[in-house]
């Protein structure tokens, strides 16, 4: 009598690849995308041969793992243009794509295109540039934005904000709001009678202060 055997080999495999993004996610969030792929696999406690049959490349491996960050990249573009508010919808850009950036210091250098194997994620990038300059015009015709304001001050700002990587893990999404609200504060067009809105609270970055020896 014959009869099909389980599979055990399939439920491995399934196990494997989400240890393995897993991992990659833990990895490449903190550290950044230089991390090599050995360390990914090490870190997934997987041999480097099994890495590289699920993902024959770093490109391919750094696609799936910022799958879900793309998606809401996209989002949030997409909800920006649909605010009936420019100037709300160019903030809310502007503070959600902070936000997004700060969780993941790993999807930060993909989004902005510092590691030569994620190009893939250029297309988010010009996504969301194309967004800013329509909302731009836009809040720009309610008066709301300041008349200087450039497409590539943006992309200034993303490379500032990269800096927020380096906060200690705790405070760095408090660091990424409040860098956010100063930076919506230096596009805004406001009067000088208008009173700024209150800035979230500031992250302590400084170590405490030493003692004088007595």
């Amino acid at each position: 009598m014959t009869g099909r055997l389980p599979h055990p080999a399939r439920s491995d495999a399934r196990d494997n690849r989400a240890r393995i993004l897993d991992a990659a996610r833990a990895v490449f969030g903190e550290k950044g995308l230089d991390v090599p792929m050995r360390e990914v696999a090490r870190h997934a406690n997987v041999g480097p041969a099994t890495l590289y049959r699920h993902f024959p490349t770093k490109r391919d491996l750094i696609a799936e793992t910022f799958a879900e960050q793309r998606r809401a990249c996209h989002a949030i573009v997409r909800d920006a243009l649909a605010d009936p508010d420019p100037w709300h919808g160019f903030r809310s850009l502007v503070e959600r794509i902070c936000e997004l950036h700060a969780h993941s210091r790993g999807f930060a250098d993909a989004f902005m295109t510092a590691f030569p194997e994620a190009m893939d994620f250029a297309a988010d990038r010009e996504r969301t540039l194309r967004a800013v300059t329509v909302l731009a015009r836009r809040a720009r015709d309610t008066g709301r934005l300041r008349p200087g304001f450039v497409v590539d001050d943006l992309v200034l700002m993303l490379m500032a904000h990269r800096g927020v990587g380096d906060t200690p893990r705790a405070d760095r999404l408090t660091a990424s709001r409040r860098f956010a609200a100063y930076m919506i504060e230096a596009f805004r067009a406001a009067p000088e009678t208008e009173t700024p809105a209150p800035l979230p609270s500031a992250p302590r970055l400084r170590s405490a202060p030493t003692r004088e020896a007595p």
